[in-house]
């Protein structure tokens, strides 16, 4: 029914002034301007409006205060619908054109309910406290990284020796004037290893330092240049490998590898430098090899958990009790 061609009735009640035209309501032609749209409403608000009424004659709509009120309230639609430049466009389209209601209905409503606030300032905003957050985010994780590593004595033995070859932990403890509390040094001598342990250690994946090109303002700001450069380099590949039909450098190699295992630079930067070399050693940029390969890590896995007794229980637990089954067994 609703695709059924609607006959035109004109004005209606749910549109802009209802079955009254907005500049008869004024008392202004359609020629005017916005001075005198401006001067009729503000005379007749002051006539009309309901703190003004002292229980005068409304007017032609009747009268008493609740008269005045309704008429005020016509008044103030009238000037909303007029005082707007593009309101006032689709208002003369539709006195011209009244058969096209559907039309009118949406964009009537479409400015009724549209968004007070322009929309990139919100976006604006969101992505700038997102990145705000993730920076600040990712620097709690990068110092619990270090606070894990300082009490890691493997990290710790060789972070103190080298602070004292560099002679930083003998200038902790000064005498004299000078001279501090044990509570004091013991702080200090933290923080310095702590900052030898952030220059030596290089950490990488989820907890490595935070880098300000790395948020999200700035990846969204640089897509244009990420995109180009992808650009180049993809027709570089093509023009290299596929048309020349040059073979395969070191990193050309790890990056169909990394391609292969679906993992992110990130992640295939923190494996160590023996678990590339025999990936390198074993050819698995070749689509072939790394197939046995998959298939070899997922067997070995399946012995691991074979062998594992927590996945014993587990599966004699499937077998014995099963989930969904009333039990007090702990384990």
């Amino acid at each position: 029914a609703a695709l059924l061609p609607r006959p035109a009735r004109g004005l209606t009640d749910r549109l802009y002034c209802g079955r009254r035209v907005c500049y008869e309501v004024l008392g202004v032609s359609r020629q005017a301007s916005k001075a005198e749209i401006a001067r009729a409403y503000r005379q007749l608000a002051r006539q009309y409006h309901p703190d003004r009424y002292r229980g005068e004659p409304a007017g032609g709509e009747g009268s008493g205060a609740q008269a005045a009120h309704e008429k005020f309230l016509l008044i103030a639609a009238a000037y909303e619908t007029l005082k707007d430049e593009e309101t006032r466009k689709d208002y003369d389209y539709m006195l011209d054109h009244p058969e096209e209601y559907y039309r009118h209905y949406y964009h009537y409503y479409s400015r009724r309910l549209a968004p007070k606030v322009d929309v990139t300032i919100v976006i604006l905003v969101t992505v700038c406290a997102i990145s705000v957050f993730q920076f600040f985010s990712w620097w709690s994780s990068y110092n619990e990284a270090i606070n894990y590593l300082a009490s890691v004595p493997k990290y710790r033995i060789q972070a103190t020796e080298i602070a004292r070859q560099q002679g930083l932990l003998n200038k902790t403890k000064e005498k004299g004037k000078n001279r501090r509390s044990k509570e004091e040094i013991r702080e200090e001598e933290e923080e310095i290893i702590k900052d030898i342990i952030k220059n030596k250690i290089d950490i990488k994946g989820g907890y490595q330092k935070p880098k300000i090109y790395d948020i999200l303002l700035f990846q969204i700001l640089l897509a244009p240049f990420y995109w180009c450069k992808y650009i180049v380099w993809y027709c570089w590949w093509i023009y290299c490998f596929t048309i020349k039909g040059q073979e395969y450098g070191v990193e050309e190699k790890l990056y169909i590898i990394r391609r292969y295992m679906k993992m992110s630079q990130s992640q295939f930067d923190s494996l160590e430098d023996h678990q590339k070399e025999t990936f390198l050693e074993r050819q698995l940029w070749i689509r072939e090899n790394y197939e046995v390969y998959k298939r070899e890590q997922e067997e070995e896995l399946k012995k691991k958990m074979a062998m594992d007794p927590r996945w014993k229980r587990y599966r004699r637990w499937m077998k014995n009790e099963g989930p969904g089954r009333l039990t007090f067994i702990d384990d």
